[in-house]
């Protein structure tokens, strides 16, 4: 896609650091990291979110995630890692290249902030979400 920012860091012409590639997939740091080790990874093949994402693309880029966690695990002896990902506007996506965020965690105060306000549902009310679900798989 020629105007999406990470087909131009694929294709070499926006430069970045690159920490890993193959045939199927690009990782590098994240321009304005989180934290020390901030790490990016992308399909080669452009995905807008992970709703349009064919499965084979996310088998190709998911069989490389452990290999980016571990080597930034090995770098940098975080305390742990948040990998996370953001589909669409309303989730905070704002590059609409699928990515995967690899964020190394050194203390729990530290960069990320993820407050979650959880919801309390009933044992009928979480059959039913799964029934739905369910229906559409």
């Amino acid at each position: 896609m020629s105007d999406c920012l990470f087909c131009k860091i694929i294709d070499g012409t926006i430069p970045s650091t690159k920490i890993y590639e193959d045939e199927h997939v690009y990782a590098f740091t994240d321009i304005m990291p989180v934290a020390k080790g901030h790490t990016l990874l992308i399909p080669k093949q452009h995905c807008q979110d992970l709703f349009e994402m064919p499965e084979d693309v996310a088998r190709n880029l998911y069989a490389v995630a452990p290999k980016i966690a571990n080597a930034i695990k090995a770098a940098f002896q975080p305390i742990g890692m948040n990998t996370i990902n953001n589909n669409g506007a309303a989730a905070g996506q704002t590059v609409f290249h699928y990515h995967l965020h690899f964020i190394p965690r050194y203390d729990e105060k530290e960069g990320l902030n993820l407050n979650w306000q959880t919801q309390k549902y009933t044992s009928e009310q979480l059959i039913e979400v799964a029934d739905s679900i369910k229906a559409n798989l």
